[in-house]
């Protein structure tokens, strides 16, 4: 195996999914050539537990955030978000964002989440991860909004068109392909991988979700993103190697690490 430096930018492999083996799994990610990944929170709740994870890893890091359709009994402040957020190896702010694709939370509730979201990412400067899915207009224009651009950030698991996908770049947005870019019935999403330029472009698993071809079907786990990393290598025509050193640098450099 070809030896390469991936970078796994959003998993979720603090869930039950990965209790009987985790640390296998963890061993599994490195041999593959993903060194590094980060914990991505979807309710303040498990904050802490990502934060123990990072600690006891050097190649783990961690968001803090509330995923836009996670029901709760009360919303997040700019507070809570920040005071979670306070701890060096808290790279980022989320996952937020708006999803009309589900409704167990309403569209005013997510987009008020969301601004309280990017209002944290500005506070302490780092980047808030997007979850955007069926829902490009209310995204792009709460972006816009509340100024992205201050604090950056990562279109996680993209899967919308090249005009969501520019005006994202156009406010300095970092754009991050996961499983379903290998996907056989997904033309138009490798198309769009095509365009991205060379220092937005990232790559991420969203472990368990989204496992990519040939694991389809099975869970999923960061020592997969390589299979992301190869076929988004193969349609922008550049060696594997390139590529991971490329997304890598685009990972360290987005997560100030």
């Amino acid at each position: 195996m070809t030896k390469i430096s991936l970078f796994d930018t959003h998993c979720h492999v603090n869930f039950p999914h990965y209790t009987d083996d985790r640390d296998a799994m963890f061993d599994r990610m490195v041999e593959a050539g993903v060194e590094r990944c980060v914990v991505v929170a979807v309710e303040l709740e498990q904050v802490a537990e990502l934060r123990a994870l990072s600690e006891a890893r050097d190649n783990v890091w961690f968001s803090s955030g509330v995923h836009p359709n996670h029901e709760v009994e009360n919303e997040p402040t700019l507070d809570d978000i920040l005071n979670l957020a306070d701890h060096p190896r808290c790279v980022a702010i989320g996952e937020s964002g708006m999803d009309f694709f589900r409704d167990s939370v309403n569209a005013d509730i997510q987009e008020s989440r969301f601004r309280t979201h990017l209002q944290a990412a500005r506070a302490c400067n780092k980047p808030i991860i997007v979850h955007n899915r069926n829902a490009d207009e209310a995204t792009i224009r709460i972006l816009k909004d509340e100024g992205v651009e201050t604090c950056g950030g990562i279109m996680h698991c993209f899967s919308s068109d090249w005009a969501t996908a520019k005006q994202a770049i156009d406010l300095g947005m970092s754009i991050s392909f996961s499983g379903n870019v290998t996907f056989k019935n997904n033309p138009a999403l490798r198309e769009v991988a095509t365009q991205v330029p060379d220092d937005l472009l990232l790559v991420e698993t969203d472990a368990p979700y989204l496992t990519p071809v040939p694991y389809r079907g099975k869970r999923n786990e960061p020592a997969y993103v390589r299979h992301i990393a190869e076929c988004i290598a193969e349609v922008r025509g550049v060696s594997l190697e390139t590529l991971a050193a490329q997304t890598t640098a685009n990972a360290l450099k987005r997560f100030k690490i």
